[in-house]
């Protein structure tokens, strides 16, 4: 007889630590190219030729060369291309992008001291992901089948076995300790689909094709600081104090048609299956950046420039609302006679649900730049850009507890680390752009960067690994992106003392998508190519005093 099942995961195994898995945490690594209309229309290569109030969240000597104090503002809009409206999201969506100030001082007769801050969008998460393919031999809950004969966690598996309030639960070896292999999709799993009260047994159902859609929503918002100067118009210095701002909503719908097989192999429809996840990540972080710019040869305008950013050390807080709707054929030994007698869904559980709710920490890994750049006469501006950082080095940590001063105690998730050393690879950053300026009042520029991808061929987001962040995760799905290009183009206006600058930019990224990692040899598990193609138009306001 067909129920509905409502329970939340973490009943009657709350655990005081919690962390997040590697690829939910990796949404927060790098950042986009975004800020002023200048710089986003120069490729963000003007680390070394400063001036810009975006330069404060790269290299914080490029605010030292600033000798009028100024205030900009920036807005605009951007579009996905190729995508389609779901979950109320739209391909095109307006931003607030960036607003802030400099103060500048001359202290001597050959050096300024200035100071500023700047709120700039560094992440920008609107952003519509679909997927459609077929599978064979494989499915989800076939997932949750395979490393449930792992036995316990150590092995990357458990124990199904009931607890005393009737709940399936993957234990780690016996019915005392919850395992950490055994995650919240895991659950749904087992308890609304893979067991049948009449045979009293866990089976699994193979799948021949999926569905998935997810609209990702949110930003991170920094506000940054800084303190910067100049000597003798020779040497620049600055440093920046960044806090971070978190929200990230997530909402995705995936579903799988079922299939059951006869004694003799032959196949038959065992229904479908959904799963809807909503997932929300908020937060702070902060960071220390700094940075240099010299000119060594006094009488040439040739810079170089060179930075470094600590990481930003986050204290999150992630919640899910999870739900599964059940319409698969329910039986164990009788599966193919339900079937054959076209007789009625008679599954364990029509629906099943799960939410949860934790504070973990997260450390991003170090970030290094050298740049250069020089102009020529008072007509062309030219810069480049190198910029590398370890994703593999970024840390998902366990909140121990707190201090008398309500800081977070941490230590470091070594399983999950390994995982992230294994998926995630050095990221490299090139940036070039030019601003060309027929006449003192117009400004035209060009800027292309190339990043190599974060992502290893062979990443997997491991849901067997012994880690709190592989048993709160609620979704099983990855991508693994590649390499990202982005074109940038612009043209500004000096009217007075006011500034009005336009800015175009088309990015690419391409990835593998992965609806679960693979479990057998000798299956198909569905992976896609995916595309996230952007078009961003800016326009920043500015005023110089």
């Amino acid at each position: 007889m067909k129920k509905i099942f409502m329970a939340a995961i973490a009943m009657g195994m709350i655990m005081p630590a919690a962390a997040q898995d590697t690829y939910e945490s990796a949404r927060l690594l790098g950042s986009d190219l975004n800020g002023t209309a200048r710089y986003v229309g120069m490729g963000g290569a003007m680390e070394a030729l400063g001036a810009d109030i975006s330069t404060m969240s790269t290299n914080p000597a490029g605010i030292g060369l600033f000798r009028h104090s100024t205030a900009g503002l920036s807005f605009g809009f951007q579009s996905q291309a190729d995508a389609k409206e779901f979950d109320g999201l739209g391909k095109t969506n307006m931003s607030f992008d960036q607003a802030g100030f400099v103060y500048s001082a001359k202290v001597s007769p050959i050096s300024y001291i200035n100071v500023g801050f700047n709120y700039h969008k560094s992440h920008n998460f609107d952003q519509i992901l679909s997927a459609v393919n077929s599978l064979r031999n494989s499915s989800q809950n076939g997932l949750t089948y395979a490393k449930g004969l792992l036995g316990d966690a150590r092995h990357g598996g458990y124990t199904l076995d009931f607890n005393k309030q009737g709940d399936v639960i993957g234990w780690d070896g016996d019915a005392d300790y919850r395992a950490y292999t055994y995650n919240q999709a895991d659950y749904m799993n087992a308890n609304a689909l893979m067991y049948s009260p009449k045979d009293d047994q866990f089976f699994y159902y193979d799948a021949c094709a999926y569905t998935f859609d997810r609209a990702h929503r949110g930003w991170v918002a920094d506000y940054d600081f800084n303190l910067s100067g100049n000597y003798n118009d020779r040497f620049y210095w600055g440093f920046t104090v960044g806090i971070k701002d978190v929200h990230y909503k997530g909402y995705s719908e995936y579903a799988e048609s079922l299939v059951v097989h006869d004694p003799n192999g032959k196949e038959y429809t065992g229904g479908s299956v959904a799963y809807g996840d909503e997932r929300k990540i908020t937060g702070t972080g902060v960071d220390i950046k700094a940075g240099f710019i010299v000119r060594p040869m006094e009488e040439s305008p040739f810079r170089v420039g060179a930075y470094v950013h600590t990481p930003t050390w986050y204290e999150l807080t992630t919640t899910n609302s999870s739900v599964i709707v059940n319409n698969a054929y329910d039986g164990y030994q009788n599966q193919v006679q339900l079937i054959e007698k076209k007789d009625c869904l008679i599954g364990a559980w029509d629906e099943g649900q799960s939410q949860e709710s934790y504070d973990f920490a997260y450390h991003t890994p170090w970030r290094f730049g050298l740049s250069m750049g020089t102009t020529v006469g008072t007509n062309l501006a030219l810069g480049a850009t190198y910029e590398y950082s370890d994703y593999g080095a970024s840390q998902n940590r366990i909140i121990d507890g707190y201090d008398y001063y309500d800081n977070a105690k941490t230590s470091k998730d070594a399983n999950m680390k390994y995982n992230t050393e294994q998926s995630l690879k050095g990221v490299s950053t090139f940036k070039v752009g030019a601003e060309f300026k027929p006449v003192p009042e117009v400004a035209i520029r060009l800027g292309y960067n190339y990043l190599t991808s974060g992502y290893k061929d062979n990443g997997v987001r491991d849901m067997t690994v012994d880690s709190p962040g592989a048993m709160y995760a609620s979704t099983t799905d990855y991508v693994n992106w590649k390499d990202t290009q982005r074109l940038t183009c612009g043209v500004g206006f000096k009217v007075g003392k006011m500034n009005i600058d336009l800015a175009y930019q088309f990015s690419k990224t391409d990835g593998d998508f992965h609806p679960f990692q693979s479990y057998d040899a000798n299956q198909n598990t569905g992976v896609t190519k995916v595309s996230n193609k952007r078009n961003q138009a800016l326009l920043t306001l500015g005023y110089t005093f």
